[in-house]
């Protein structure tokens, strides 16, 4: 690369550090609006405690796990392809899983009772059990990256990496059990949802990756390459169809059961917003689309790739924003069978629209994630996968 080009690239790398900076600030600032004016100022309210900010924030901490998975499969079953881009995964993992905890953290309203919680372990809580497994990924990851940058270490990659692996599945089988768990909302409560969650990191992980390894291989002026893209938009595709077979057996299980046809009736054909994002943003736009970019034997060129890879992250904010708000907004059916109602909203469908604030959160972790990656590759060069002809034959 010559001088030249690395100063026209540097006045670049610059104006994206201070534009993710100034997102930062401006959630940061929105974060100071609503603990002084409380939550009031949001889009929440007493049945919907869960707002925008918590879409942005799962979506964050599932692609983390699921973008390992690409360290997983170079590293713990040996492909060299993958392990190429084994370092770039865990740099992307690490942002992305920070970028999801700052959302969280900051839209607690009492962010400074996150001390009690790390001070009093409540072993039957499954909130409670986030805490090691988050701080234990950050941990390892770390060493992970530690093992695949330094060479005297090297020996260390698979067993590290098999620990990532199998920490990642505990982590993404946390944030499932979150809502599995959780039988005060009709939505939720359902033993599918684990395993849904750990299939859709996979390809929301994918999906994140190609983005940013795309834009990477463009700013440094590296060409894909045509085997190693065919293999991973191929990957992606598979990745996308699991995700959606698994959403499908979800509903199709609620609606096997007479208790759960109203709530399916609602959030897929009755219910405003809800099923229009769901048919609309996740499975035609979010998945049909992308399975045609990506598998159509004319197709498949980085553009392509990249636009599926962009349409499936845009669907995976569709169904959380469904799956999350859509749940809380249909009320729980106490006594089925019959109509549930008082002055304090028993029975009503709660109504939701996200505020300013709740927007500039969310994306004020999208720009950590942003900040924290772009500076990371900026400074280790050898977080950005270079290919050889030999792993053609892996």
């Amino acid at each position: 690369m010559s001088i030249h080009t690395q100063k026209l690239r540097t006045p670049l790398f610059y104006s994206l550090l201070a534009t993710a900076g100034l997102v930062v600030l401006l959630g940061l600032y929105a974060v100071s609006l609503m603990e002084h004016h409380g939550h009031i100022i949001t889009g929440m309210n007493n049945q919907i405690v869960w707002g925008m900010p918590h879409v942005f924030a799962i979506f964050m901490i599932v692609a983390a796990s699921g973008v390992l998975n690409i360290a997983a499969i170079g590293s713990v079953f040996g492909k060299a392809v993958y392990k190429a881009r084994a370092p770039l995964a865990g740099m992307l993992s690490i942002a992305l899983l920070a970028g999801g905890l700052f959302v969280l953290m900051l839209d607690l309203g009492r962010n400074d009772r996150i001390i009690v919680a790390a001070t009093n372990f409540n072993p039957t809580s499954v909130f409670a059990w986030n805490l090691p497994l988050y701080s234990g990924l950050f941990t390892l990851v770390a060493l992970y990256m530690w093992t695949l940058l330094e060479r005297r270490m090297n020996r260390w990659i698979k067993p590290v990496g098999l620990a990532v692996f199998t920490w990642r599945i505990m982590l993404t089988t946390g944030t499932g059990l979150i809502f599995a768990f959780l039988v005060a909302r009709q939505a939720y409560g359902s033993a599918i949802l684990p395993p849904m969650f750990i299939v859709m990191s996979f390809g929301w992980g994918m999906a994140v990756f190609l983005v940013v390894q795309s834009a990477m291989y463009r700013w440094n002026d590296k060409a894909h390459d045509p085997v190693v893209l065919n293999r991973m938009k191929n990957l992606l595709g598979i990745f996308v169809l699991g995700s959606l077979f698994l959403v499908a057996v979800y509903h199709l299980t609620n609606l096997y059961f007479a208790r759960q046809t109203e709530f399916e009736h609602f959030i897929l054909g009755e219910g405003g917003i809800y099923p229009g994002l769901f048919w609309l943003g996740y499975v035609l736009l979010g998945s049909l689309l992308p399975l045609l970019l990506v598998f159509h034997p004319r197709l498949g060129q980085i553009k392509c790739v990249v636009a599926a890879s962009l349409l499936v992250i845009l669907g995976s904010f569709a169904l959380l924003y469904v799956f999350i708000i859509g749940g809380q907004a249909f009320p729980l059916s106490i006594f089925p069978g019959y109509v549930a109602s008082s002055s304090f909203g028993d029975g009503q469908i709660a109504n939701y629209a996200p505020s300013l604030p709740e927007f500039l959160l969310g994306f004020a972790g999208l720009a950590v994630a942003f900040l924290m990656t772009t500076i990371g590759v900026r400074v280790l060069t050898a977080l950005l996968p270079h290919d050889t002809q030999d792993q053609h034959h892996d």
